[in-house]
């Protein structure tokens, strides 16, 4: 197994500004188009408007063209079943140490 680095605020302040908008317009693409909630379900359960929902739909906002790792995917995947079955969480360790092994590669 790869040793993580020790947390730093630093890094992990540049990894999530860097990354957590795009994973984010990913994960509100999923939860609409895969899932089937609709745009104002989503808007409530992430708490953010339904503005921003359209934004992320029409990949206005948070889009990137590239693909995320497998590392990355599985983390965008794990925050959509949360969010969908209202159980479990995701923390920005996990975005963090998900970059980092991917990184790695």
């Amino acid at each position: 197994m790869t040793e993580l680095p020790p947390c730093d605020i630093m890094r992990c302040d540049t990894l999530a500004r860097r990354l957590l908008p795009q994973m984010r317009a990913e994960m509100v693409y999923r939860l609409v188009s895969e899932r089937g909630i609709s745009q104002s379900e989503a808007s409530k359960r992430l708490g953010i408007s339904r503005a921003a929902i359209s934004q992320y739909m029409s990949r206005k906002r948070g889009f990137t063209r590239q693909d995320f790792p497998g590392d990355l995917e599985v983390v965008i995947e794990r925050w959509v079943s949360a969010i969908v079955s209202g159980e479990g969480t995701i923390t920005i360790c996990d975005v963090c140490h998900s970059a980092d092994l991917a990184g790695r590669r």
